[in-house]
C-alpha cells in the first residue's frame, strides 16, 4: 500500500539525494511512478488520491469486522449476564437448602434478621446524605452541637418537605446518634490499641526466643530404660477424620471407582492423587512398633463410593501388617467431634495413652511420634504437643502466598510465645498428640461449637494441663486454593470463636476466682 500523502511536508523539508527511482509493482491495482523530487512526488500522490475510488471489497471487509466487533461485545455482556444468573440461582438454591436443613435456633436467625434490615436503613440513609450534599444543604464545618435556633428552622429556610425531613434528620443524630457513636470509636480506638500492644509483646517473645535459643529440648535419650532393660513404647492411637474426601486428579473430582479403574485402564501411566490415600499412606509408615500402634480412619462420608474405595485402601494396608481398622457411623451427628468422640467410646481405647490426630489432608514424617512422645516423659502436667503445618502448594497463587504468611506468623509467633511462656495455645484441630488422660478429664470431644479444637484446648487449661509448641516438628498439609474454600475455611474459624467465648465465659470466670480463693492465705 502507498504511503499517505500526510508526510509529504515532513518529506520535502529533506534534500534530493540520489538518483530518481522508479518503483514498479506486481500488482495491477496500482500505478507505476517516476518521483523525481519532492515537488513531483507530491503532486503524483495527490493525483493518485483524486483519481482513487472507494473499494466496494475493502468497504465490505470494513463492515464485516466492525459487526464482529459488536457480536462479539454482545456475546461478552451475554455471557456475564448468563454467568451472574446462575450464580444467583446457585446463592438462592444452596440457601434454600441450608435453611431446610438448618438447625439454627431462633434467636440467631431473628439476630440475622435485624443485621439485614439495618444494613438496609444504612443505605437508605447514605443515599440520603447524598441527595443532601448534592442539592447543598450539608454544613461546610460539620457540627454536632447545633444551637437551638437550627433545630427547628425558619420557613423561609426550608425549601421543600424533604429539606425538612433532612433538618430533622440531623437533630435526631445530634441528640441520639452522636455520642453512642463517639463511646464506640473510643473503644474501637482502646481495642485497637491493646491488639497492637499485644502484638508487639509477641514479637518481642519472638526475638528473645530466637536470641536465646529456647526450644523444648530432651535431654537424655527416650527410648532407653534407666534400669537397663528393653524400653516400652507407649500405646499410641492414631485418628484420621475424614468426610468425602473426594479424589483429586490434576484438579478435577473423580466420584465412582469405576471411573477411576477405566482411567487406570485407558492410561497406565497416568498418576491419580488421592487424598485419603495420601494421609492414611503417610500414617501407615510411622516409625513406631505396630504392635503399640493402632490406626483409626473415621470415615463420615455419606457417598457409598468414596467409602468403597477408603475401606480398600485400609484394607490394602491392613494386608501388609498394619494394625488399622475402618468406621463409619450411620449417623452423622456433630461433624467432626462428634466423629471423634464416637471413635473414643470405643472399649479398646482405654489401653492406649497418648492419641495423635490428622486430618484427610495432611501428611506426618515417619518420625513424627518419635519427636513428639518423647516430651510427655517425666512431665505428667503435659496434655498436648502441637507441631507446625508446612505448605506443600504455598506458591500456587496470591491467595496461597498470602495465606502462607499470615499463618506463618499464628506458628512463628503466637503459638510458639505462648507455648514458651504460658503453656497455652489453641490447639489446631490436626497434627497434634493428646494425653487421653488430659481429653477426659476435660470433658471429651463437645458437639457446641464448630471450633472443637479451641474448645477442648480451653476446658483442658481451665483443668490445669500444660500444652507445648514444636516449631522445628512440621506436618506437610494444603491451604485453600480457590476463594469459596477460604471463604468457608474463614468463616468456620471466626464465627467459632465468638460462640465458645460466650460457652466458656462463666468457666473462665469461676476458674479466675477459685484460683483467687485458693492462693489467698488462711
Amino acid at each position: 500500500m502507498a504511503p499517505r500523502s500526510d508526510f509529504s511536508d515532513w518529506w520535502a523539508k529533506d534534500s534530493r539525494k540520489g538518483t530518481p527511482v522508479v518503483v514498479t509493482m506486481e500488482n495491477p491495482n496500482y500505478s507505476v511512478l517516476q518521483i523525481d523530487g519532492p515537488g513531483d512526488e507530491q503532486e503524483s500522490f495527490r493525483s493518485m488520491d483524486k483519481g482513487r475510488g472507494k473499494n466496494a471489497k475493502q468497504f465490505t471487509w470494513v463492515l464485516l469486522l466492525k459487526a464482529h466487533r459488536a457480536v462479539g461485545c454482545v456475546a461478552w455482556v451475554a455471557a456475564a449476564l448468563w454467568t451472574l444468573l446462575g450464580a444467583i440461582k446457585k446463592r438462592l438454591v444452596s440457601r434454600q437448602g441450608a435453611e431446610a436443613q438448618s438447625d439454627k435456633p431462633r434467636k440467631a436467625r431473628l439476630l440475622l434478621t435485624l443485621l439485614r434490615m439495618f444494613l438496609a436503613l444504612s443505605l437508605i440513609a447514605f443515599a440520603f446524605e447524598l441527595v443532601a450534599h448534592r442539592n447543598g444543604w450539608h454544613f461546610p464545618k460539620p457540627n454536632l452541637h447545633l444551637p437551638e435556633n437550627l433545630h427547628m428552622p425558619k420557613k423561609i429556610e426550608v425549601q421543600g418537605w424533604l429539606h425538612l425531613a433532612y433538618l430533622s434528620w440531623l437533630s435526631f443524630r445530634v441528640d441520639y446518634i452522636a455520642y453512642p457513636i463517639q463511646i464506640l470509636s473510643y473503644i474501637c480506638i482502646i481495642l485497637f490499641i491493646i491488639q497492637s500492644a499485644d502484638r508487639m509483646i509477641l514479637c518481642l517473645g519472638c526475638f528473645w526466643i530466637k536470641l536465646n535459643k529456647i526450644k523444648p529440648r530432651i535431654d537424655e535419650d527416650p527410648f532407653e530404660s534407666g534400669d537397663g532393660s528393653e524400653y516400652q513404647y507407649p500405646m499410641v492411637l492414631v485418628q484420621i477424620p475424614m468426610c468425602n474426601e473426594r479424589e483429586v486428579m490434576n484438579q478435577i473430582p473423580v466420584f465412582s471407582s469405576i471411573s477411576i479403574r477405566c482411567l487406570q485402564l485407558t492410561f497406565p501411566s497416568f498418576w491419580i492423587c488421592q487424598v485419603y490415600e495420601q494421609s492414611i499412606s503417610a500414617v501407615c509408615q510411622i516409625d513406631w512398633p505396630k504392635d503399640r500402634l493402632l490406626v483409626q480412619v473415621l470415615d463420615d462420608s455419606d457417598d457409598e463410593s468414596i467409602q468403597f474405595l477408603i475401606r480398600a485402601e485400609v484394607s490394602k494396608w491392613s494386608q501388609r501388617g498394619v494394625n488399622i481398622v475402618y468406621r463409619h457411623r450411620m449417623v452423622r451427628t456433630g461433624y467432626k467431634a462428634g466423629n471423634l468422640n464416637s471413635a473414643m467410646s470405643c472399649h479398646y481405647v482405654r489401653n492406649y495413652e497418648f492419641v495423635a490426630i490428622f486430618d484427610a489432608d495432611f501428611q506426618p514424617d515417619p518420625d513424627f511420634l518419635k519427636l513428639t512422645i518423647p516430651h510427655f516423659k517425666g512431665n505428667p502436667e503435659l496434655g498436648l504437643v502441637q507441631a507446625r503445618w508446612s505448605f506443600v502448594n504455598r506458591d500456587e497463587n496470591l491467595l496461597t502466598r498470602l495465606q502462607y504468611i499470615n499463618l506463618c506468623f499464628h506458628f512463628e509467633v503466637e503459638q510458639q510465645v505462648n507455648g514458651v511462656f504460658c503453656n497455652f495455645f489453641g490447639f489446631n484441630g490436626t497434627g497434634g498428640v493428646w494425653r487421653i488422660k488430659a481429653l477426659e478429664e476435660s470433658g471429651g470431644w463437645l458437639e457446641r461449637t464448630t471450633v472443637e479444637d479451641m474448645d477442648i484446648a480451653v476446658r483442658a487449661h481451665l483443668k490445669g494441663w500444660k500444652f507445648m509448641f514444636l516449631n522445628d516438628v512440621k506436618v506437610l498439609c494444603e491451604i485453600p486454593e480457590s476463594y469459596e474454600a477460604y471463604r468457608k475455611q474463614q468463616h468456620r474459624w471466626h464465627s467459632g470463636p465468638m460462640q465458645l467465648f460466650r460457652l466458656c465465659l462463666p468457666d473462665i470466670i469461676a476458674s479466675k476466682v477459685r484460683r483467687l480463693l485458693e492462693t489467698e492465705p488462711p
